[in-house]
């Protein structure tokens, strides 16, 4: 049981660092974006990689508190989009 353990851990931890890996591509065409709406879409990946790393984190340190800090990271991430997404249609958040 001991040896499954560690390979899960090992898969895991991998798992974090690819995921870390497309959030820094994902700057990238946040930064380079020709867009508002294509860095707003790149930003909006970049939440969605931070909660799998955050979900990661939970399952390595088997602490459920990672999974509500996840949520509301979530929330405010969801809340955000939609607000400059208001923003870039309408020019104001009215």
């Amino acid at each position: 049981m001991m040896v499954y353990d560690l390979i899960l851990d090992y898969l895991y931890a991998s798992g974090a660092i690819l995921v870390m890996l497309m959030i820094f591509l994902s700057m990238f065409r946040a930064v380079a974006g020709p867009t508002a709406p294509d860095r707003v879409v790149a930003i909006n990946i970049i939440t969605t990689y931070t909660l799998i790393i955050i979900t990661l984190i939970a399952r390595i340190y088997e602490q459920v508190y990672f999974l509500d800090i996840a949520m509301v990271y979530a929330l405010m991430g969801f809340i955000t989009t939609i607000g400059v997404a208001k923003y870039l249609e309408k020019g104001a958040l009215d």
